[in-house]
């Protein structure tokens, strides 16, 4: 079972009421808890911190290098590298802990690392400035179509889509058959079918409107997303990257007049629990977190208190040590 928590879900650019594009995905591989990241985009890690501890994190999947699915990785950057427990760890060992594995399209490190990056300029300091290295956080590697990998057991496979940038959806296989697709960002085209058929849960995007947005090989309209989950076979759509100018209802009711199956919408703090007979609906309850303050140096975990009922057989990566 897998179980799938919306972060962000805005389109685009962060929105009144939600952060980009960040999900959240959790399973258990034997007596362990799993976390993986799909996407983490412009303001997710805020809102991310009520749900997990970013040091409990297995690896980032970006579909992506838009700002809206990935720079948020910036900030992320600074937690793993300079907050004041993963410092004390370090003195501690003497050894930095092994990176986060971020799995990305091409030229990722280079485009995140220039992100982060700002030049010293005038600063009474400037002297001491040192070039930007991602790689003492994070260890990167090329996603291609046809490569799939794997985490924790479960299996990612990533198919290449219609963006006016190299894009990736996203087909996770869980270890008892259950299956989550993710589209990125995606006009319709073969590769997101593919991706989605069969698919338990399919999380697709549906940024246009019919009738409003005329450009093709951008994004999907509600209707094209239904007709992409029904020739795909999925058995829930869940609609998602929805920018503040597009009606939620508007493109919600485009795929069910298309698409047979349930037609959700992603919001923040929405989750579902994915297996092989189907998926279903459920509410992520934030974990409870304590100010930095309180915070012991070196422990992953952000509170000791029992985690919600829905939550508990995920809570013990809260646990966790820093990896």
């Amino acid at each position: 079972m897998m179980r799938l928590t919306a972060v962000g879900t805005s389109g685009s650019f962060a929105g009144p009421a939600s952060a980009a594009s960040c999900y959240l995905v959790e399973w258990e591989e034997g007596e362990r808890s799993r976390a993986v990241l799909l996407d983490l985009g412009s303001g997710a890690l805020g809102p991310l911190q009520a749900h997990i501890d970013p040091d409990a994190l297995d690896a980032v999947v970006l579909s992506h290098l838009h700002p809206d699915h990935c720079f948020d990785i910036a900030g992320l950057y600074v937690h793993r590298r300079y907050s004041p427990w993963a410092l004390a760890a370090q003195e501690e060992s003497g050894a930095v802990r092994p990176p986060l594995d971020v799995w990305a399209p091409e030229g990722a490190e280079a485009r995140l690392t220039a992100a982060y990056h700002t030049d010293p300029g005038r600063s009474p300091r400037a002297a001491e400035a040192h070039p930007t290295d991602l790689t003492g956080a994070f260890a990167f590697h090329e996603m291609r179509e046809g490569q799939g990998f794997s985490v924790g057991g479960v299996r990612f496979e990533p198919f290449l889509v219609e963006h006016p940038v190299e894009c990736y959806a996203l087909r996770l296989t869980g270890a008892e058959g259950e299956v989550l697709a993710y589209s990125g960002d995606s006009d319709a085209c073969p590769g997101l079918v593919e991706a989605a058929r069969g698919a338990d849960l399919f999380l697709c995007e549906a940024a246009y409107q019919e009738g409003r947005d005329t450009v093709r090989g951008v994004h999907l309209t509600g209707l094209r997303a239904g007709e992409t989950a029904a020739e795909a076979g999925a058995g829930t759509l869940v609609l998602t990257h929805i920018p503040p100018w597009t009606g939620e209802e508007t493109v919600a009711a485009e795929a069910r007049g298309v698409f047979p199956g349930p037609v959700e919408i992603a919001r923040p703090g929405r989750s579902w629990t994915v297996n092989a007979h189907g998926a279903e609906a459920t509410t992520a309850v934030p974990v409870e977190a304590p100010g930095q303050a309180d915070r012991q140096p070196g422990r992953a975990g952000l509170t000791d208190e029992p985690a919600p009922q829905h939550h508990r057989q995920m809570q013990h990566h809260r646990q966790r040590g820093p990896r």
